[in-house]
């Protein structure tokens, strides 16, 4: 989407983000400001509304195009606007707010971006932009193979889910394409729920095209003619965006009955969420796609067998989907050669919580939390030591400072009990209560639970009430063991991962900070493993 005072042909063009956090942060009003000042002024633009680059501390970030590249100013206010144009700010003039180089600025210079490659570059609704940016490059090679050597591609690549559960792709997808039905579904799980992530509202608000291309080269790969996306109902303009680039895609043959004349046919509908955090689990979505309750369903069978309305169906996160392009454009080799060990390719890492630049970096498995933290993050916002690190959302383990220079891979996270799920990262500083948090994650899983079993049902209820008497100071030697015989029962008993790693920030907040629980020394994590 853009505008222009008047032609394009002799226009600056602009670049403003239209994401949801711009949007907060008065872009649409910085918007009208800056098209009323260049008309006042007689001077020709064409504002194009971008994605966000991630630097949110720096939005609305203005970017100008100059000889030189993109330009950038940020956080720019309605108030900013006429000292900016009284500075050239369309010749990349110098102002306070100048940052010079987009390109060049160390928060975003220092990624490796292929997921978000296009994110803040392009119009995220134009395909001829998503095109002229290497868009649909992907699509037109797995259009000229057969279903099985796309299949075989994403496996080799390495490729594992980014929802969280970090299971191979391939597998999945090689699972649906090996099992005969008559109709097929990919869905994509877009109902981005976990503290402090939003990854997937960039990417759906920022380069929609990419997900859109990354479904329908699944669809052809295991033979799905439909496919849901599944958008989190508190995110208005992620499905706003979706419908408007779906529109664009079908119109340019992209989609539809007969996509790019190959014979394949690919359907596309965007679904509002249902407000549930349990809806996140993969079956209790299906259950909520086929309008019922979001009740998360005993497997097996696997979605994969009997999925949406009992039939093979392929479900993936928004970034793994959208990871998909670029495998298929770049190869498998190539997509691999980025990360560690049996993590490969990249992770959008997002940081949020007591931390001075909050935003989202897109890093290739392997670099370390503390990295993340003070390179990135520039410590904490209060200038106070940080204390505690959340990874993966309210369910995610609380890392001390010990555990920082471990690497983000996956196996190496689940070492200590830890999981990296969705890339989230909330810090806090040293005036953090543990004891609070960990009563805080008890709670959300009462509130949450969809009430299908009883571990997770019951057992966060009194987990509420035990971490209240540890908090009150009643009993704390009993409570804390019986806290410990609460978590070691929701973790093994529990139907899904709902109840089953509520434990991880109970028990990572009790052994490595047990001095806010009252006590004098920590015990060792359950043996079994969730």
């Amino acid at each position: 989407m853009s505008q222009s005072t008047t032609s394009a042909k002799t226009a600056v063009r602009l670049y403003l983000p239209r994401d949801s956090a711009a949007l907060a942060l008065g872009a649409d009003e910085v918007a009208d400001a800056i098209a009323t000042e260049a008309a006042k002024r007689g001077i020709e633009i064409e504002l194009v509304r971008n994605g966000t680059r991630g630097m949110l501390w720096l939005e609305p970030l203005l970017e100008v195009v100059t000889p030189a590249g993109r330009v950038a100013y940020g956080p720019v206010e309605v108030e900013d606007v006429a000292a900016l144009f009284d500075a050239n700010v369309t010749a990349g003039g110098d102002h306070p707010l100048a940052l010079g180089l987009t390109e060049e600025i160390p928060y975003f210079k220092k990624q490796e971006r292929l997921t978000f490659a296009r994110v803040g570059i392009t119009d995220p609704v134009s395909v001829d932009d998503y095109v002229a940016h290497d868009g649909y490059r992907g699509l037109r090679n797995a259009l000229a193979l057969d279903a099985a050597t796309i299949v075989a591609q994403v496996t080799e690549s390495g490729l594992r889910g980014r929802g969280g559960a970090a299971f191979p792709t391939g597998i999945k997808w090689k699972t649906v394409l090996n099992t005969p039905a008559a109709q097929k579904y990919i869905v994509c799980n877009a109902d981005e729920g976990d503290s402090g992530t939003f990854a997937d509202r960039m990417l759906m608000e920022g380069d929609p095209l990419v997900l859109v291309e990354g479904m329908t080269i699944a669809g052809i790969a295991v033979g799905a003619t439909r496919g849901y996306i599944y958008v989190r109902s508190e995110y208005p303009h992620s499905i706003d965006v979706l419908n408007e680039a779906i529109d664009n895609a079908n119109k340019a043959g992209y989609l539809g009955e007969n996509i790019l004349g190959s014979g394949h046919a690919f359907h596309l509908e965007v679904r509002k969420a249902a407000g549930a955090y349990v809806c996140g689990e993969e079956t209790a979505l299906l259950e909520s796609l086929e309008g019922k309750r979001g009740v998360v369903r005993a497997k097996p069978p696997l979605p994969a067998i009997e999925g949406l309305f009992g039939l093979p169906t392929v479900i993936n996160n928004v970034i793994s989907l959208a990871s998909v392009p670029i495998i298929m454009d770049r190869g498998a080799e190539f997509y691999k050669n980025f990360g560690m060990g049996r993590s490969r390719g990249t992770l959008p890492i997002q940081l949020a919580g007591n931390i001075k630049y909050g935003g989202l970096i897109e890093k290739a498995f392997g670099v370390t939390l503390r990295e993340i933290l003070y390179d990135y993050g520039g410590g904490a916002i209060t200038g106070r030591p940080l204390r505690a690190v959340q990874v993966g959302g309210p369910l995610g383990s609380y890392l001390p400072e010990s555990q920082w220079d471990t690497p983000l891979d996956y196996e190496a996270f689940a070492a200590h009990w830890a999981v990296l799920g969705h890339g989230g990262i909330v810090a806090h500083d040293d005036t953090v209560d543990l004891a609070k948090l960990a009563r805080y994650a008890m709670e959300f899983c009462t509130i949450e639970s969809c009430g299908k079993c009883t571990p997770c049902r019951i057992g966060s209820t009194r987990g509420v009430e035990v971490m209240d008497k540890i908090i009150d100071g009643r009993d704390r030697p009993k409570q804390i063991k019986l806290l410990r015989d609460l978590c070691d029962t929701m973790l093994n008993g529990s139907l899904c991962a709902m109840g089953g790693m509520t434990p991880y920030p109970v028990l990572s907040a009790l052994n490595h900070f047990p001095e806010d629980f009252g006590a004098a020394e920590s015990s060792n994590l359950p043996t079994k493993a969730a």
